[in-house]
This record gives C-alpha cells, structure tokens and sequence, in this order.
C-alpha cells in the first residue's frame, strides 16, 4: 500500500507512471488501484476474464479467512467512518481503544471476566492493523492522551464498498445469530473488495510492493 499523505515523492512518481506499473503488474496477473481522491494505491490480484478459465496462475498476493470479530470490526469502523465523512470537516478519522471496545462490547457474547474480553478484542485491533486498516498513532505527552489511538485508513473503503454497507443491518442480524451460537470462526460473509459482488469468505491483503521498482 502507498498512501500520499506518507511519502509525497512516491506518490508522485507512481502517478506519473502509472500506466508502465500497470502494464507491469498486469504481467504478473496483479491489479493497480488509486483512489486519487483518497490519497492511497494498492495492488490486488486480477480476477480471471472468460477467455482464460483455465488459466492457472499462482497468487502473489494472500488471500486469507477472517475471523468473525474481525469481519465485524471491519463492518463497524467502515460504518464509522461513513458518517464521519457525513459530517464533514476534517479528513482524519481517529478512534481511542475506548471507541473501539465500545463498539464491540454490544456485539460479543457476554462474561464474568471482562478482563479477557477486553484482552481478545486488543487482539482483534492489532489484526485489524496488521491488514492496514488502521494505524496506531504515537502517544501524546500529556496524560489525557496515554490511551491508544488509531486513524482509521480511508483504504477501508476500497474493501467494504457503498452496497455493503447499505446492506449492514441485514449483516447484523446474520452476526447477532451467529453470536448467539457462540461461534467464532470465518463466516460466509466476510468482506471483498470494492466491485466484487457479494461479500467473500475470504479477504485480499493490500499489496504493499514499491512501484517504483517496476
């Protein structure tokens, strides 16, 4: 992934050659994404047209089950962020763990420890920033700001796209039902990339090559 607002002499040059990347990445069966507007680009794999169905070719980049939590904490901050564009103003949406636990909690199953609740959604977060969904932020000096804050990454958005979204309560009452199994496992509507039709099993890492290298 490459976001503009990171490194500005990257993002130049990628736009500036961005049909050579292209045409490169298309070799290796990959597709560029920009989103100019948001200020980020990455790569993802290309999806097979109908003149080559049988064409077998290896995936470069992973394509990994998301756990439950991870689905709806996706699904929740791709919510947030939807009515914090609503609003307006500034462009930065951050979220203290706070924030974070808060929206959760409502959705998890209820228990006597809500340390190791607490604890698994920590874990859940870290994940999340591991996709590069979110970005923890530096601590503050003063003390109000010694809780962990997050930006959530405008990325987010090229993976839960508008008709999902407007399909989220229908997707809640599906997650309410799965919790009330207790399940914690992949689920048949984890999220896709924008323009991929339903929600797959599975999630496509963002590609993070330097494209400048192509």
């Amino acid at each position: 992934m490459i976001y503009r607002d990171d490194d500005e002499r990257t993002w130049s040059e990628l736009l500036r050659r961005q049909s050579a990347v292209r045409d490169f990445m298309g070799q290796l069966h990959l597709e560029l994404a920009i989103d100019e507007a948001e200020g980020y680009a990455f790569l993802r794999s290309r999806e097979d047209g109908p003149e080559e169905p049988e064409r077998k070719i290896p995936r470069l980049i992973a394509r990994r089950p998301l756990s439950f939590p991870v689905s709806l904490l996706l699904a929740l901050l791709r919510k947030r962020l939807a009515e914090f564009d609503a609003i307006g103003g500034d462009t930065r949406l951050i979220v203290s763990r706070d924030d974070i636990v808060e929206l959760l909690r409502i959705f998890l199953p209820e228990g006597p420890n809500e340390a190791r609740m607490i604890d698994q959604i920590e874990s859940h977060v870290q994940r999340v920033v591991e996709l590069g969904f979110l970005r923890k932020l530096k601590p503050g000096s003063d003390a109000s700001s010694a809780a962990a804050h997050f930006e959530v990454r405008r990325i987010l958005k090229a993976f839960v796209d508008a008709q999902w979204l407007a399909e989220f309560d229908v997707q809640l009452a599906r997650y309410r039902a799965v919790l009330s199994d207790g399940a914690d496992t992949p689920v048949a509507h984890n999220l896709a990339p924008a323009g991929a039709g339903a929600p797959a099993a599975a999630h496509d890492e963002p590609g993070g090559g330097d494209p400048r290298h192509a």
